[in-house]
């Protein structure tokens, strides 16, 4: 691999070294992966930075494969992403610009990236929808990524279904507006509405189908960037999706609904509907392919823990990375907090610059010991030495303390909490000015 000349196309499978996020690794002061841990992760302290980073690493990614395909995320997260990628197309030529794409590993040197050579794959839709609705994901691409980005249209695999397969005059709003019933796929229709929905369906599934061969045909999608849904579902492969599914029209479960009922016009409706997705298969492909899902906030942490931490199942879709060599999480510090091997290097580091007597006053040193009283279900202050020194990071927090400091830093922990409590509990009189 050459950055300071011709870039040379690595063989199917081989690790590709980003400088970017190579770059990113030492800033974080981590390794990008620890024991128990089956996917490689880059850190970083809140998350406008992690939009840059991953819009920086898109670029790199683009300078370096011309006539890629990429596949890029809607809805809230990637808002970052997509303004830094605007700004750095947008100033590309500015010495300021350049000094600063230069100082995180983007070689400005190496030419503004060819965007309208690329391939753009949208991820999934919700079906049955309008394409014209301002909310869905078909014009959230059009506006975004391909307006946005100066993408060239006719390169663009876009998932607009709601005519498709149906009759004349008719859309998929109209025949499926009570739902949609799968068993139509193999039974036969029995009222004339069935025939017309068993034929839509058959449409929809072979558009699937088509769609995941022309992804195949382009070489397979060469940058993937997704985030992560509270089931841990990557692109619509909800928990329980097969590692090596495709492209498919399917339905989703109850935490996938509620997270899209704002956009969809309520719960109602949002349980109506089913969504068009790429598969997991379909992301991972590729072997040479770059694949990031990129997170923000401890709302998150659980089940980006989970996706990382243990073994590759149906029950957590986003594992199906761990086989892809240029996969990563592209994390906030806030959603890295269940990485076991990270927060336990965070307690050392913590209980080295401390005196021992100082051990329990930090933010981390209290959450360390209140999670420990939530897992042995035990008031702070009937908490032993012995439960503290069993425990790997509270002993990690308290290496070298006495029973009476561990039991002082418990007690002043609890105390904090109950003032805390007390505080968010006690009643406020809000005066309010006169209306003039």
């Amino acid at each position: 691999m050459n950055y300071g000349g011709e870039y040379v196309v690595p063989p199917a499978g081989e690790f590709v070294k980003s400088v970017v996020e190579n770059n990113a690794l030492v800033r974080s002061g981590r390794s990008e992966s620890y024991d128990g841990e089956i996917i490689k992760v880059i850190e970083v302290e809140n998350f406008p930075i992690l939009g840059k980073l991953v819009a920086l690493r898109f670029l790199e990614w683009v300078q370096q494969n011309e006539g890629g395909v990429i596949s890029l995320p809607t809805g809230r997260t990637p808002e970052h992403f997509i303004k830094w990628v605007k700004f750095f197309l947008k100033h590309w030529d500015d010495e300021k610009t350049q000094n600063e794409m230069q100082a995180m590993g983007l070689n400005p040197s190496q030419g503004r990236p060819n965007m309208q050579s690329l391939h753009f794959v949208q991820i999934d839709e919700f079906y049955p929808i309008n394409s014209a609705n301002k909310n869905t994901f078909f014009q959230y691409v059009r506006e975004h990524y391909i307006a946005g980005f100066e993408l060239d249209p006719s390169k663009a695999m876009l998932i607009d279904t709601w005519t498709l397969g149906c009759p004349a005059g008719k859309t998929a709003g109209d025949l499926f507006c009570n739902g949609i019933d799968e068993s139509l796929r193999w039974r036969a229709a029995k009222t004339e509405l069935e025939i017309e929905q068993k034929t839509a369906l058959a449409a929809v599934d072979a558009f699937c189908t088509d769609y995941e061969d022309r992804i195949k045909a382009l070489g397979g999608i060469g940058f993937f960037l997704g985030g992560i849904g509270p089931d841990g579902h990557v692109a619509f492969n909800c928990r329980g999706s097969d590692l090596h599914s495709t492209t498919r029209l399917t339905p989703v479960n109850y935490e996938t609904q509620a997270a899209a009922s704002t956009d969809l016009g309520g719960i109602e409706v949002a349980r109506k509907s089913w969504v068009i997705t790429i598969g997991m298969g379909t992301i991972t492909s590729n072997p040479a392919g770059v694949a990031l899902v990129f997170a923000a906030g401890d709302a998150k942490a659980k089940v980006v823990a989970d996706s990382i931490q243990l073994p590759r199942s149906n029950l957590r879709p986003a594992g199906a990375l761990a086989d892809l060599p240029n996969a990563r999480f592209y994390l906030t510090r806030s959603a890295a907090t269940g990485l076991a091997a990270r927060v336990l290097e965070d307690v050392r580091e913590e209980a080295a610059k401390s005196a021992a007597g100082a051990r329990g006053k930090s933010d981390m040193a209290k959450k360390v010991v209140m999670d420990l009283g939530v897992r042995l279900k035990k008031r702070l202050r009937d908490i032993t030495a012995e439960d503290v020194h069993a425990d790997a990071l509270a002993c990690a927090l308290f290496t070298g303390c006495s029973a009476a400091v561990i039991k002082g830093a418990l007690l002043e922990a609890e105390q904090s909490l109950l003032s805390k409590l007390e505080h968010g509990s006690t009643p406020r009189t809000v005066i309010c000015p006169p209306f003039k």
